[in-house]
């Protein structure tokens, strides 16, 4: 009779919770597709080229007047985004802060279409590896696909997506793929406790090793603190890197790889790379400038990254301007501008 009831029992999420599709009919409003477009340098050795590329990630709305949540690497050299909501409405939007090393970026639409409402952003303290949890986003372009999974660990970064050493993050073995980045990642109350950053695969597709970082996270790097958006894509190089693209006494430096038109990076008057180079197995763009320190920080120093995250801050604050050191055909240029936008 007990095993009976349990069969014949409705199917809900976990006890005392929602069934995952009603909240998912209560929050899913908010889950909205990112679509940018950027120029995508490239030709040959020989003769340099540019094309217009367009991309796609997702993106959760947070606040009624309009701010939504995505990752950095869907819209971080951008020079147009426009945030799609479930009734197919397109709307301009600005970047108002973005963190690479955390992969976050926080947007600003102009309007929110009607009956739009904001989903919460939730305590990831809360949230435990166990729980169960749902993944909404646009995988290849699909837009509101749920996926569902339990959060596998809470990890910080220690080199899995590179130089990370901001954020916190929530593995997961819910399906995630190309199109995903930048969703949320809800508790099963309807709550955002995580912003979907990538996977680790060797296929090519999800293989049950998603991560997203968490919404504590997110609060205190696009709310609290908002991390300046720079608008430029860079690759850190050290050691054999550093010393074959000649940096000064081998130490580190940003080789510039894209700048997004109009933002602090176009402004300070930075140039992205103009060729595709493989060195050591390593994509690169090449050609453009090396940033070795911003502020009097070099980024060969320790604590670099969150120096130099500060300084930006304070710099934008106050409305002043902003040094950077580049290295530049070989020669040490120092750029200064306004990077309040």
């Amino acid at each position: 009779m007990l095993v009976a009831l349990i069969l014949s029992s409705p199917a809900t999420a976990a006890s005392g919770s929602a069934p995952i599709s009603q909240t998912f009919k209560r929050v899913g409003g908010a889950v909205v597709v990112v679509r940018t477009i950027e120029h995508a340098p490239g030709g040959t050795r020989f003769k340099a080229r540019e094309s217009r590329a367009s991309g796609l990630g997702s993106g959760v709305l947070i606040s009624a007047d309009g701010k939504v949540l995505t990752a950095a690497h869907v819209v971080q050299t951008a020079d147009a985004v426009g945030v799609e909501f479930a009734g197919g409405e397109i709307v301009e939007a600005t970047i108002l802060a973005s963190d690479p090393a955390a992969d976050l970026a926080l947007l600003q639409v102009k309007s929110v279409p009607e009956g739009v409402r904001a989903a919460t952003l939730g305590d990831s303290d809360q949230t435990q590896p166990g729980d169960q949890i749902f993944v909404v986003g646009a995988p290849f372009g699909i837009s509101r696909t749920l996926t569902v999974g339990y959060v596998s660990a809470r990890r910080r970064s220690n080199g899995t997506f590179g130089s990370m050493e901001s954020a916190e993050l929530f593995q997961t073995d819910a399906a995630i793929n190309s199109g995903n980045s930048g969703g949320p990642m809800f508790n099963l109350t309807g709550d955002v406790i995580g912003v979907v950053s990538g996977i680790v695969t060797r296929s090519g597709g999800s293989e049950g090793l998603g991560f997203a970082v968490t919404s504590n996270t997110a609060r205190h790097l696009m709310i609290a603190e908002p991390t300046v958006w720079s608008g430029i894509e860079g690759y850190l190089l050290t050691g054999d890197l550093a010393r074959a693209f000649n940096v000064p006494d081998a130490r580190a430096g940003l080789l510039v790889q894209r700048v997004a038109q109009g933002s602090p990076a176009e402004r300070l008057g930075l140039h992205g790379g103009t060729l595709p180079v493989n060195f050591g197995g390593e994509q690169l763009l090449a050609g453009g400038d090396i940033v070795l320190a911003v502020e009097g920080v070099a980024l060969g120093a320790p604590n670099a990254y969150e120096d130099i995250r500060e300084r930006m801050i304070e710099i934008r604050d106050r409305n002043s301007s902003l040094r950077v050191s580049v290295l530049r055909a070989g020669v040490i240029v120092d750029l200064t501008g306004n990077i309040d936008h």
